[in-house]
């Protein structure tokens, strides 16, 4: 996909950091398809149905619309943003939902209920580990943590994760060998959830 070479993306995200708040309806449509590819992986159902991949992907733009400026100067910057929001969405539901099994008298309220319906409680216990384990490996390796974050969540291939992170394709691919090995380590095994090989 992309080399970080001017294109519309990187034309939409100079204007959106210049105070175009409608810029972001501009970049959406460059990288909707791939960002749809990505949350559908993430709920881990091939036959997911894009209502839910359609919902992660629709969650990610109204909370990437809420900021003012977006720290991204190409589209796989972006899309590495994009991976963040989506980490928080995915986690920020599998908490809720333990809750709610948990019984804390509140009936909450659901990101989508067919979301709720294609994860099972074994990938929300999967996205949570995750979510822990990789705030550790933040502590100790920010972009080691970053390679994770941006492969996993947002299926970013090394070139891509390279281009978002301004470093070289070996380094990320020498990041994302020691970034299995530590998960394995740490989980006791390879996520599963949406980890490329």
């Amino acid at each position: 996909m992309g080399s970080g070479t001017t294109g519309p993306v990187t034309e939409w995200l100079t204007r959106w950091n210049n105070g175009d708040h409608d810029a972001l309806d501009h970049i959406l449509p460059h990288v909707y398809e791939q960002l749809r590819q990505v949350a559908r992986r993430q709920v881990r159902r091939e036959s997911a149905g894009a209502l839910s991949a359609t919902t992660v992907v629709h969650e990610v733009y109204l909370r990437l619309v809420q900021q003012r400026q977006i720290q991204a100067a190409d589209r796989e910057a972006f899309l590495g943003i994009a991976a963040c929001a989506m980490r928080r969405i995915l986690v920020d539901h599998a908490r809720r939902r333990k809750r709610a099994k948990r019984g804390a008298g509140v009936v909450p309220e659901p990101l989508d209920d067919d979301l709720t319906a294609l994860m099972n409680d074994a990938e929300f216990d999967e996205i949570l580990a995750l979510d822990d384990v990789l705030d550790r490996l933040q502590q100790l390796d920010r972009r080691v943590a970053a390679v994770v974050e941006h492969r996993v969540f947002g299926g970013l291939t090394l070139d891509e994760t390279a281009v978002a992170l301004k470093v070289s394709t070996k380094t990320v691919q020498r990041d994302w060998l020691t970034a299995r090995a530590w998960l394995r380590k740490e989980l006791g095994r390879t996520p599963a959830i949406g980890c490329p090989d």
